[in-house]
């Protein structure tokens, strides 16, 4: 199976946004689309939908923020919620650990992480002015 792709929904009313133009850039994205597509309390979905500018630590410059997925879905409570949700594998989600030596590859991992800290404040500073929630799976709530 394709790591990345196009995904074709079943229930293309759902979809919020252009049904013939999904695409996922992971197997866990893959999972959370068809879980949005088949589930009948997701009431409506979208993947890379919504803009959110942020500043980035990096160059201190406005970036657009794609976020992986909007949902509107009935609780088992019976409210109706909106949410963003990113998806990341869970070692992505803490910082790096402090090294010794200044590699390569520790430079990515503070860059990158800090990068996705800033996306996710502003991810929750938007999801509060419109009283919606913020969330990151990793592999673990994804049962992966």
């Amino acid at each position: 199976m394709a790591y990345s792709g196009k995904y074709r929904p079943t229930h293309t009313r759902k979809y919020k946004g252009d049904p013939t133009n999904i695409i996922y850039r992971s197997l866990w994205e893959l999972k959370f689309m068809k879980y949005c597509d088949l589930n009948e309390n997701i009431l409506e979905w979208g993947s890379e939908e919504i803009v959110i500018p942020y500043i980035s630590p990096i160059d201190n410059r406005i970036h657009r923020y794609f976020p992986d997925f909007y949902v509107r879905v009935r609780s088992k409570t019976g409210r109706i919620e909106k949410l963003i949700i990113e998806i990341k594998p869970l070692k992505q989600t803490t910082p790096p650990k402090k090294q010794r030596r200044i590699t390569k590859r520790y430079l990515t991992e503070v860059t990158t992480y800090a990068v996705n800290e800033a996306k996710w404040h502003a991810a929750r500073e938007y999801c509060k002015d419109k009283q919606w929630e913020f969330k990151i799976l990793t592999e673990k709530e994804l049962k992966i």
